[in-house]
């Protein structure tokens, strides 16, 4: 058998192709400086995105997964959507199902009313994470997968981590 011949453009553009489908997954602009610090969070779910503020300055964003039927505020448990309102970033929890947690205030005090006027479970239990521990991929799982949690990826969450400290208000927008 004689010698294999490599293709060099083609062997470029495959490398090329594997570069774009990595920054498609991860978070836009540099990494995030390690002393920066969110005084807010921000997300907007249409647009799949999440936003670490200071002040009024966006420090970072982020592309985001949502809970499985996302549209629409959580109305019950078990709806599969992602909250809408403002609430409290709480508490980190490295002990989660998930490559890191930081738990969402889920439901507040609108939310409950609201479930007891229908008179239904409003849930809870909602974090923003990273990817599941037994996941293995090239980042994180594409589309709306959550049962109403924001997943990023797993570099992701280690930069929200770090720089968003228990009491950091949310605002979770349609």
């Amino acid at each position: 058998m004689g010698p294999v011949k490599i293709n060099r453009p083609a062997v470029l553009v495959l490398l090329a192709l594997v570069s774009l489908t990595g920054q498609a997954f991860s978070a836009s602009g540099p990494p995030l400086q390690a002393s920066a610090v969110a005084d807010k969070v921000l997300v907007l779910k249409r647009q799949r995105r999440l936003y670490l503020i200071q002040g009024s300055k966006v420090l970072k964003r982020y592309r985001v997964s949502l809970g499985g039927h996302p549209v629409g505020p959580k109305i019950r448990e078990g709806d599969r959507k992602t909250p809408e309102g403002i609430y409290v970033l709480d508490w980190h929890n490295p002990e989660s199902q998930f490559y890191k947690s930081i738990h969402i205030s889920y439901p507040n005090a609108k939310d409950l009313a609201h479930a007891n006027r229908l008179g239904l479970p409003p849930g809870g239990d909602l974090f923003i994470h990273g990817q599941p521990n037994d996941f293995v991929g090239p980042g994180k799982q594409p589309g709306d997968w959550t049962d109403g949690c924001i997943a990023v990826s797993n570099e992701e969450m280690d930069e929200i981590w770090r720089a968003v400290p228990d009491g950091t208000p949310i605002e979770i927008k349609r």
